[in-house]
């Protein structure tokens, strides 16, 4: 680094976890950031403000008007844009020592690996499944390591995937939920100021791989809520578990796609005429809707409600001897809430979902 450059990065040197050789790794680092849009635009900006050497961007859209309230990268000129080549040419003002790269194309089964091989890390600010999936199949075949966030109206969330050999996107969800229950932020809506704070997050979690110092969030889900301002961190850990990867080689030209089987629980998963049978049987269920209050209120057929996100300050109420039954809309939610409870009872988990 020539003079200019140590000026420019001098206030995190400074920082005895970073210093001088945590800033010539972060200029050695290649990393590829999926989506140019909410997420990725503060990710983008403090990557390349902290000197990464070399970004890529991908994202195939446009700018719209509807995105300027949380995409900061763009303003009003740029309607109608490349978001990929809008955000590169911008961000090769606030930084000319980093090699950007514009990839404006959607990333999909043909390119994804030729894509990502050549960089470090990949940092995926996408806002669908069908991408996220790819995305996290792509670095587990070719050992790359994941950031992800994601965001929903007030709540985000944010992790580590795929770190020297720690649990995957598919641990946390192995399969994607019905295409029905999918909203996104054009149907659901999402507070202007979420994205900054989880991509911040997000650029964070990717300094701190890149230099190796600090806790990052592998094998762990952080959960913010900027409504009530709370927190929570879900442990997803597979340690211990060995898991087999299945090779999709129905194409040569297409990047490798494993499935992952997900870890062995202590759960099953049942319908709601099971569960109607089991009562009769057994009455001493516990029943815990783990849905938001509002759905509750609008049906539900008994139990305790107990929210997701509250659920870690309500683990006392919850009876260690009863056979416990988890209830959620499609069971992914009650798969989260397994993972904070299975540590606290000895008995069998159920999982109960309207859609099975």
């Amino acid at each position: 680094m020539d003079s200019v450059e140590l000026k420019r990065y001098n206030r995190q040197i400074l920082l005895p976890e970073l210093g001088i050789e945590g800033q010539q790794k972060l200029k050695a680092a290649k990393v590829l950031v999926i989506g140019a849009g909410g997420l990725g635009s503060p990710v983008l900006l403090y990557l390349a403000a902290v000197g990464i050497g070399k970004i890529g961007v991908i994202d195939h859209d446009s700018v719209d008007e509807s995105n300027l309230h949380r995409q900061i990268l763009f303003n009003n000129a740029d309607i109608g844009k490349s978001k990929a080549d809008t955000a590169v040419n911008k961000l090769k003002l606030l930084n000319p020592f980093i090699n950007f790269s514009s990839y404006p194309i959607k990333i999909d089964h043909d390119n994804a690996s030729s894509l990502i091989q050549d960089y470090d890390l990949v940092v995926d600010g996408s806002d669908n499944f069908p991408t996220r999936y790819l995305v996290n199949d792509t670095c587990v075949a070719l050992n790359k390591p994941l950031v992800f966030g994601s965001i929903f109206k007030f709540e985000g969330q944010v992790s580590v995937f795929n770190y020297n050999g720690a649990a995957d996107y598919r641990s946390l969800f192995p399969e994607p939920p019905p295409a029905n229950e999918v909203l996104n932020c054009d149907e659901s809506g999402v507070i202007g100021s979420l994205p900054g704070i989880i991509g911040s997050y997000m650029a964070n979690e990717t300094i701190k791989l890149l230099c190796g110092f600090g806790e990052v969030l592998s094998d762990r889900l952080l959960i913010i809520n900027a409504l009530d301002n709370s927190s929570l961190i879900l442990n997803i850990g597979n340690k211990g578990i060995k898991k087999k990867i299945y090779t999709d080689t129905k194409s040569q030209s297409s990047p490798t796609r494993s499935k992952l089987i997900p870890p062995k629980n202590n759960y099953e998963e049942i319908s709601l005429e099971a569960f109607e049978q089991m009562k009769k049987e057994e009455p001493s269920l516990f029943l815990i809707d783990v849905r938001e209050d509002f759905e509750y209120d609008e049906s539900n057929i008994g139990g305790s409600n107990i929210p997701l996100y509250e659920l870690h300050n309500h683990l006392s109420s919850i009876p260690p001897d009863k056979t416990i039954v988890l209830y959620c809309t499609s069971g992914l939610r009650s798969k989260m809430a397994y993972n904070l409870i299975k540590d606290k009872i000895n008995t069998q988990v159920y999982i109960l979902s309207l859609d099975r």
